[in-house]
């Protein structure tokens, strides 16, 4: 036997929490059931009925940012995330999110994350910059969950650390909430499994800082960043998780989603999105590293390769 949540998590590749609020709010029914139940024990047989809800318009919002859309269609956008914006909303967020401009915009987007989360495969930390590819509709958003989750859809990452890495390395340390501070993530036992790769690219001209490329495998909250600490290296920026250096110019964490891929939900092809270093961290490079050698490193070729030769 087995659970209605823990079947419908499986069919549609959603968190157990975002399907426990499907079923909730009633957009589960099960033939012979009145109500279903997130516990209901499921039997050979049974029809389950899964209503997706529509994406609810609040009263307009006051939203002064504009994002770069990369690329739509009907499936799908990829957008370039500012940082400083927060992705979607929670309890503790007061603020306008990423996907209450999605929604003021009027793009068509997935339901099956729940009302906050409309349209949201994976998310970037509020300071994080860079690439996102967004769901317009249910089907492509089960499909590119699918992908998350076999590494077909591949991200790749840039970031300024304060002090550079021995070798390329691999950490493959498990994630949980750190018990002595909620707002941060850290390395525990019994946490959920988490791989990271990085990658040695440029040292600065006074061989202090390093600029690296980060490839995920898994999509733990603040990943690159606790799997930095546990090198003991640290994001420029990132206070929270130990970054101490005085620099007037870091106003956020520099990290950048610089290079996506993935194979289209509808139409089966390859594609992939690169988008430039933004303007704080592209003067950092051009203020303490050697370009040259900067531009050739963050090749997408080059990286892909670099990477491939983990394996």
């Amino acid at each position: 036997e087995i659970g209605l949540d823990i079947f419908l998590s499986k069919k549609l590749n959603e968190a157990r929490n975002q399907i426990d609020q499907l079923i909730k709010k009633g957009f589960v029914t099960i033939s012979n059931k009145k109500k279903a139940k997130s516990g209901l024990k499921l039997q050979l047989g049974q029809e389950i009925f899964v209503t997706l809800p529509e994406v609810t318009k609040k009263d307009p919002l006051l939203i002064d940012f504009d994002v770069e859309i990369i690329y739509e269609d009907d499936s799908l956008l990829v957008i370039n995330k500012p940082s400083d914006l927060i992705v979607h909303t929670a309890p503790s967020v007061k603020e306008t999110t990423l996907v209450d401009w999605l929604k003021l915009k009027n793009i068509s987007l997935s339901t099956i994350s729940g009302e906050e989360r409309h349209g949201i495969i994976h998310r970037l930390d509020k300071g994080t910059s860079g690439l996102m590819v967004v769901a317009k509709t249910n089907e492509a958003h089960i499909l590119l969950s699918k992908q998350l989750q076999d590494k077909t859809m591949g991200r790749l990452y840039l970031a300024l650390i304060d002090l550079p890495l021995k070798n390329d390395t691999s950490v493959i340390q498990p994630i949980g909430r750190n018990p002595n501070n909620r707002l941060k993530q850290g390395i525990i036992q019994n946490g959920k499994y988490a791989k990271t790769n990085f990658l040695k690219l440029a040292i600065s001209d006074n061989e202090k800082y390093e600029l690296i490329s980060a490839k995920l495998f898994t999509g733990r909250t603040h990943q690159i960043r606790v799997h930095l600490e546990f090198l003991n290296r640290h994001i420029l920026g990132d206070v929270l998780y130990g970054f101490q250096e005085k620099i007037d110019k870091i106003k956020r964490v520099n990290l950048h989603s610089y290079y996506l891929y993935f194979i289209h939900p509808i139409t089966n092809k390859y594609i992939d999105f690169c988008v430039n270093l933004p303007d704080d961290m592209h003067l950092f490079c051009e203020n303490n590293f050697e370009m040259e050698i900067v531009n050739e490193k963050i090749n997408p070729k080059f990286l892909l390769d670099s990477f491939n030769k983990f394996n």
